[in-house]
């Protein structure tokens, strides 16, 4: 395993900054381990919900954490608005950092993650592969 630690910068997109993650390294395999911050906005998608939820102002991150693969990002963020209010879901494109987000990657050589559609959950799942490096 090999450790990224990571500074995204206010107008980043925090999805898309972390989707490009892998390619940049020449990896294949991913985790976000944790990550906090603020956002000045962000979209979830909240447990067993089709839709997206939006949040407006000042947010902190508490914690991110998901896997990273060359089919995309799988993360998770618990978040808190300026009345201390929390919420949590499944992060979405339209998350804008504020002033940072400090976030940890492992990488892990050695391994191919991919995503692929589960007929049992109706979404397209982590697939784990392992090969020799």
């Amino acid at each position: 395993m090999k450790t990224l630690p990571l500074r995204l910068t206010p107008g980043q997109d925090l999805r898309a900054a972390l989707a490009g993650v892998l390619a940049e390294q020449g990896a294949q395999a991913g985790f976000v381990l944790q990550g906090i911050g603020s956002l000045r906005g962000a979209r979830l998608r909240l447990a067993g919900a089709l839709e997206a939820t939006d949040l407006q102002g000042d947010i902190e991150i508490l914690t991110l954490a998901g896997s990273l693969s060359p089919d995309g990002p799988h993360l998770h963020m618990a978040l808190a608005d300026a009345a201390g209010r929390v919420l949590g879901g499944h992060v979405l494109a339209g998350c804008t950092i504020r002033t940072t987000a400090e976030i940890l990657i492992a990488l892990l050589p050695g391994h191919r993650f991919a995503r692929a559609p589960d007929a049992e959950s109706g979404f397209d799942e982590l697939v784990v592969h392992s090969h020799d490096c």
